[in-house]
């Protein structure tokens, strides 16, 4: 028979992108939303795969909610991938940042626990959790130095899960993923603002381009392929934490050069420095080995810093799909 998952946030990049992954694989794929009926499912809509996935109602604070709706479906595996995804917002909401990350995580966990079933757990972890770690790129035994209420709530849940797999035997494991990028990402990631910019402005739709602190180096990757770790993850042997990572830190500059290169433009021409768009606190510098990953579960990263700039500009306008399309063909 073939396995079955439940993915809590399913109609973020993230979610949608690992639903048809598992589609790919044989899986059946359901997902959960707040109010299922009234979900956005625009992202599944791009990836074409809207009517091969059931949609749940279940609140992820709500621990009747949970069981009901795990009752009910006959699934293998869990995926939680819900929960506030922007650093920069989680200044400004940071109990709703650690409530729907970190509560929502343990509400799981004790669901998972209080049915006694043989789940499989994964929870989305984040580069964040590490902080200000200096120019050494970090691994799995690096410790966590949390800078913003986001990085604290991804910190929380990291280590309810590694204490409901201690303590209670379960099969929880979490993904420490560093950036990774597509075009479904929502436009407020910065990742996301640059690429749009740049080709609104190649366009004539738009002048310029405002930023705030370019010297910051970070991990991107390419989302589609780090879903593929999530679900490695889950297929072994014994539960363990895993760093997702390209192993290649790039500034924010040098990846905006890149960007707006995409589009035969100079980015020093059209980008304006805005120091009001500094964070309150910011990491200089983001990066990691995946080492573990590729020894245990035999990933590794392909599309590495600048190119994911190139394939995000390529993706705005009417490409998204076709961009997309082209990264499956590609293996990615």
């Amino acid at each position: 028979m073939s396995k079955s998952a439940l993915i809590c946030g399913i109609s973020g990049q993230d979610g949608s992108l690992l639903a048809r992954h598992l589609l790919s694989l044989g899986y059946r794929v359901a997902g959960t939303s707040r109010d299922g009926d009234m979900m956005r499912a625009t992202n599944l809509d791009l990836l074409g795969i809207r009517d091969r996935v059931s949609i749940y109602s279940m609140a992820t604070a709500d621990f009747r909610s949970i069981i009901q709706t795990i009752d009910r479906l006959d699934i293998d595996e869990i995926y939680n991938l819900s929960g506030q995804s922007s650093v920069g917002l989680s200044f400004d909401q940071p109990v709703e940042t650690m409530d729907s990350i970190a509560g929502a995580t343990l509400t799981l966990l004790e669901a998972i626990r209080f049915l006694g079933r043989p789940l499989r757990f994964y929870n989305a972890g984040s580069s964040e959790c590490f902080g200000d770690i200096g120019d050494a790129p970090a691994d799995e035994n690096t410790p966590f130095k949390p800078r913003s209420p986001y990085a604290v709530a991804k910190a929380t849940a990291h280590w309810t899960v590694a204490n409901y797999r201690e303590a209670y035997g379960l099969f929880a494991c979490t993904g420490i993923l560093f950036n990774h990028e597509s075009p479904l990402r929502p436009a407020r990631f910065v990742t996301q603002k640059i690429a749009r910019a740049a080709h609104a402005i190649a366009q004539g739709d738009q002048r310029r381009l405002s930023l705030g602190n370019l010297d910051i180096w970070r991990d991107w990757g390419w989302a589609s392929e780090y879903v593929e770790a999530m679900h490695l993850m889950m297929q072994q042997d014994e539960p363990d934490d895993y760093i997702v990572s390209t192993g290649q830190s790039v500034s924010l500059r040098d990846f905006v050069a890149a960007a707006f290169a995409a589009v035969d433009l100079d980015w020093q021409d059209h980008v304006d420095i805005d120091e009001s768009l500094f964070r309150p606190t910011d990491l200089r510098f983001s990066g990691a080995v995946a080492a573990k990953a590729r020894e245990r579960l035999g990933w590794q990263a392909r599309v590495r810093g600048t190119e994911v700039a190139g394939r995000l500009v390529a993706a705005c306008g009417d490409n998204i799909a076709a961009t997309l399309d082209a990264a499956r063909a590609d293996g990615q």
